[in-house]
């Protein structure tokens, strides 16, 4: 069974920064896109970054400056560099890696929670 773990998160200073990290527990990432997504207290889940396995990222505009996300194909790892943290940044972290060709699919980590207050 496939698993994604999430850690990294925690309790911060508003303009600190926190790196959160994604293992998978197989190799999931050929021709997947693995992102990072968030969803605050009584919020929607929102995409924060994505890289594509051939290393396209893509970012939530209000995070473009602030987040940096990467992967390594050979750990199996997903990372999310988050600088500035505000607090609204709050919110449980979620890693996907979800693949759009045949074999299709989509896994979610259990997330991590982020915290950005003084």
């Amino acid at each position: 069974q496939v698993q994604l773990v999430e850690s990294g998160g925690g309790l911060v200073q508003p303009g600190g920064s926190l790196r959160l990290s994604c293992a998978a527990s197989t190799n999931i990432f050929s021709a997947a896109t693995m992102g990072w997504y968030r969803q605050a207290p009584g919020g929607q889940r929102e995409m924060v970054a994505t890289i594509t396995s051939g290393g396209t990222e893509n970012y939530a505009s209000s995070m473009k400056d602030r987040f940096t996300i990467s992967a390594d194909n050979r750990k199996l790892m997903v990372y999310l560099e988050m600088n500035d943290l505000k607090p609204e940044d709050t919110a449980v972290y979620y890693c996907n890696v979800r693949r759009r060709v045949t074999p299709t699919y989509s896994y979610w980590g259990q997330g991590t929670q982020v915290t950005v207050s003084s």
